[in-house]
């Protein structure tokens, strides 16, 4: 294909009457004709069984459906209607009456399923080498030397070659994000429940969420938004409002914090060590400020996922055939798989237990900054490296994924550019649940930046159009006096969903007062550009949905207005004008303390 299968172009060359959605598929088909067998693919739909959607979408156009005429492939452990569910497993396989959930809707949009394809058998891998012998290895698309990554490896190649504008796959381990990253994708994890799993074979149904694989955060954004629906009939979907929390799909902010764990803690080879380096100064040079970060929390949380309950529910999954038939099983899976038969229920709970340990600790040092880097994984291996060490190779691919699903977290795999080996390489943003769309508008300016081409096709990435600002659904807030951390209204802001930033002091400009009226008294900072001092403050994050009910608390004089901080930044903060403190009470000067914890502390 000349013209890039990106969203945008196929529909740009469809108004413009260069291309039809049938003479797009004829030109797909006669391509995969060529190419003969290809275990990337374990179906692939013929003419007859594509007819149907296309004849679906006569009368139809971009301006009607918003996936008019874009061609994607569906991971086999995700059901598409009378078309065979394999999982990676011959004797596993069965034919649904109904595609799943997020599929119908991407359908309905006017997308056109091409296949189903191959996979780590029943998703257990992040390598790509566990499928059995009737369907084959997918080659990666850069060099057959090196893995596709899994366990979405088909899903991967079919989208770096050009063979579909998108693809599904599924993630409870890294399953997207990893062979994302091989092949130069865009890997989106959503956060848990965003993408219903009704129809999908259930790995680990707790952790489970299908993937994306995208050549632009644009498509990405536009497949997200169709299929991230509630589905009441899954037990696993939850409910969300990206609208009422303040969050939109756009251009990055002009300033941001992002968190990078400390550089012994990356465990990168050297190329992936100098895409980490890459991405911070590209960050950088988008407006962000770099913060340091002891990640220790994260990676012991990554740890659990092999140790704990986790293999259990993979066990849980397919029992049944272990059971009946344990050869149909792939060795290294089933050796993996079995490892979950003997665990006793106490087991279940000392994980548990450790796991919301972790949690606590991994949500207050990401709630630090706006968006978290790291790794997507630590190197590339080889086919032949995976073959010498098949499980201990897969344990470090997913070093920095393993904990993304059980910590609840959304995640986005994004391309960086080139090893010297030629192969791609990437990072991973990563945030709280529900910062899918942030983490798509920074992955979208990263990708402005960076200009790659697109998959492994070699197509320039067509020019990107201006979009929106981007809204991330929180605001920051400079405290100096009760509110601050330890003192007795801070509960005003951590029951909100409050976070503190950090603790610092404004520009040497303001004078800082006592007032009358307590107890407790009350601080009033106002500003004095001649005779001011540095108060102590900290910055606090909110929630945009809470700062409303925040603000009706506070009495006056005080008000919300802006600070100047000591780094000259100027943010959102309780102010009180110089003369609302002559208007009906005592206020006492006390600067000299030079803030608000260090007064109370000498009374």
């Amino acid at each position: 294909m000349t013209t890039p299968l990106t969203i945008a172009s196929l529909h740009a060359a469809y108004r413009q009457g260069e291309l039809t959605p049938r003479a797009l598929v004829e030109q797909l088909l006669g391509d995969a004709d060529a190419r003969g067998h290809d275990p990337a693919w374990i179906t692939r739909l013929d003419r007859d069984q594509l007819e149907p959607y296309l004849a679906r979408l006569a009368g139809e156009s971009p301006d009607s459906l918003p996936l008019f005429g874009i061609p994607f492939a569906i991971k086999d452990n995700i059901d598409l209607a009378g078309v065979p569910t394999s999982a990676g497993c011959p004797a596993f396989a069965y034919t649904p009456e109904e595609s799943a959930f997020v599929v119908q809707r991407l359908i309905d949009a006017g997308a056109l399923p091409l296949g189903k394809t191959n996979l780590d058998q029943f998703a257990t891998g992040l390598v790509g080498e566990r499928a059995p012998a009737a369907y084959g290895v997918p080659a990666n698309a850069f060099d057959a030397a090196y893995i596709p990554g899994g366990s979405s490896s088909g899903s991967a190649v079919t989208t770096a070659a050009g063979q579909v504008s998108f693809a599904l796959g599924t993630d409870t381990a890294g399953s997207g994000r990893v062979p994302a990253c091989f092949h130069n994708l865009f890997g989106v994890k959503p956060s848990l429940g965003l993408l219903s799993t009704r129809g999908v074979v259930p790995a680990c149904a707790t952790l489970d969420t299908i993937s994306l694989f995208t050549l632009t955060a644009d498509d990405a954004a536009a497949v997200l938004e169709i299929g991230a629906a509630f589905d009441p009939h899954c037990a696993w979907s939850r409910r969300h409002d990206f609208a009422v929390h303040g969050k939109a799909y756009g251009e990055a902010p002009a300033r941001f914090r992002f968190g990078v764990p400390q550089e012994h803690q990356w465990q990168t080879d050297a190329a992936y060590s100098a895409a980490m380096h890459a991405a911070i100064a590209q960050l950088e040079a988008l407006g962000g400020e770099r913060v340091e970060l002891d990640c220790s929390p994260l990676l012991a949380a990554a740890r659990l996922l092999y140790e704990g309950p986790w293999v259990a529910e993979r066990y849980h999954a397919i029992r049944d055939l272990l059971e009946r038939d344990p050869q149909a099983v792939h060795p290294v899976t089933r050796e993996i798989t079995l490892g979950g038969a003997t665990p006793l229920a106490v087991d279940a709970f000392d994980a548990r237990y450790q796991l919301a340990e972790y949690q606590r600790q991994a949500d207050a040092l990401i709630a630090k900054v706006d968006v978290m880097l790291s790794p997507t994984t630590v190197t590339h291996p080889s086919k032949a490296e995976v073959a010498a060490d098949p499980i201990g190779v897969n344990s470090r691919l997913g070093t920095w994924t393993n904990f993304m699903n059980l910590l609840d977290y959304s995640a986005l795999a994004v391309p960086v550019g080139f090893a010297d080996s030629g192969l791609p390489v990437g990072v991973t943003l990563f945030g709280p649940t529900y910062a899918d769309l942030d983490l798509l508008s920074l992955g979208r300016a990263l990708e402005q930046r960076l200009g790659l081409p697109l998959g492994a096709t070699g197509l320039s990435r067509p020019t990107l159009p201006p979009l929106p600002p981007a809204r991330n659904g929180t605001l920051e807030l400079v405290v100096c006096g009760a509110h601050l951390d330890g003192l007795p209204l801070n509960h005003q802001l951590t029951e909100r969903g409050g976070v503190l930033v950090e603790a610092t002091t404004s520009a040497p400009r303001y004078r800082l007062y006592a007032l009358a009226g307590g107890p407790p008294a009350r601080p009033a900072m106002t500003r004095d550009a001649d005779s001011g001092a540095a108060i102590e403050v900290e910055v606090w994050r909110l929630p945009v949905e809470s700062v409303g009910s925040f603000l009706a608390g506070i009495p006056a004089p005080l008000g919300l207005g802006q600070v100047e901080l000591a780094s000259g930044e100027w943010k959102s903060g309780f102010i009180c004008s110089a003369g609302a403190l002559d208007e009906g009470g005592e206020a006492t000067d006390v600067t000299a303390y030079g803030g608000w914890r260090k007064w109370l502390q000498q009374r």
